[in-house]
């Protein structure tokens, strides 16, 4: 069910037939059409006269019950409003969820696709670094150790800057992924020692993790700024992430950054308030 749900609420202008829900869900026709039955008995999705399937009303109802068990989306809509309308680029929540962070809210197109409401992210090395930047030694000694070990000292400096700026940011070009991608699966399949430490240095050659402040020039790839929310207990629950994506100039940088923070930190007064 939970499936079925998940893919007709990532096509919410469609209604997709039972063949295609089969195809994207891994489900049998069997268990496809029970599935479905059950959710358009229950009103969750609605059955067409050609036998294609959309959400139904009944599912609002319950998403709005929901939405009220979690409220910093909530509250920090209107500052999520405000951010990319004065910056002018697209902005997102990411809010923490046991080991992993959840998008709930986009607000704007992001050019990159993986940023989209309800993706799962797990908080491990080397992403999600303004989670851990001002977690307790502990768990970022773990965070660490989580690492690749070529990686841990970039890291660790990159935690500590973040910690003192107050943001994180993301460099990562796009063009750079598919090939991250591919090498990191071959580091893992049965190679040899040499071949494996060579595949660990050219990833390591192709991630530049955040910036350190030394590093800033004229020109500074920005594919996201991400800066925290946090709860009462000094914890970070969320962050607010700004998306320009293109290249920067290191004062429009450190502009977009404070602004970035600056409605960080309004949605963590607004939650405590």
């Amino acid at each position: 069910m939970v499936r079925a749900i998940e893919l007709l609420s990532r096509h919410p202008g469609e209604r997709l037939s039972l063949a295609r829900i089969v195809r994207a869900t891994g489900m049998s026709r069997a268990t496809a059409h029970a599935v479905l039955t059950q959710l358009t008995a229950d009103g969750w999705t609605v059955r067409d006269g050609d036998g294609n399937y959309s959400l139904g009303l009944g599912l609002l109802t319950v998403a709005r019950r929901a939405d009220t068990a979690f409220p910093l989306r909530r509250l920090a809509l209107d500052t999520l409003h405000g951010l990319a309308a004065d910056q002018r680029v697209p902005v997102f929540l990411a809010e923490r969820e046991h080991d992993a962070i959840v998008i709930t809210e986009v607000i704007g197109t992001p050019s990159v696709p993986w940023i989209r409401p309800a993706r799962r992210m797990p908080v491990a090395p080397p992403v999600c670094r303004e989670f851990v930047a001002w977690a307790p030694e502990s768990e970022r000694a773990a965070w660490l150790a989580a690492a690749d070990p070529l990686h841990r000292p970039r890291l660790t400096a990159v935690l500590d800057a973040i910690a003192a700026r107050g943001y994180s940011v993301e460099r990562l070009a796009d063009e750079s992924a598919p090939m991250l991608e591919a090498l990191a699966a071959l580091r893992h399949s049965p190679v040899t020692d040499p071949l494996r430490q060579r595949l660990s240095a050219m990833i390591a050659d192709l991630i530049t993790i955040d910036y350190l402040p030394d590093e800033l020039t004229d020109r500074n790839a920005v594919v996201s700024i991400a800066a925290p929310v946090f709860a009462a207990d000094g914890t970070v629950v969320a962050s607010i992430v700004t998306c320009p994506d293109t290249n920067l100039s290191a004062a429009r940088l450190r502009d977009l950054a404070d602004a970035t923070v600056a409605a960080a930190t309004t949605v963590t007064a607004t939650q405590r308030a």
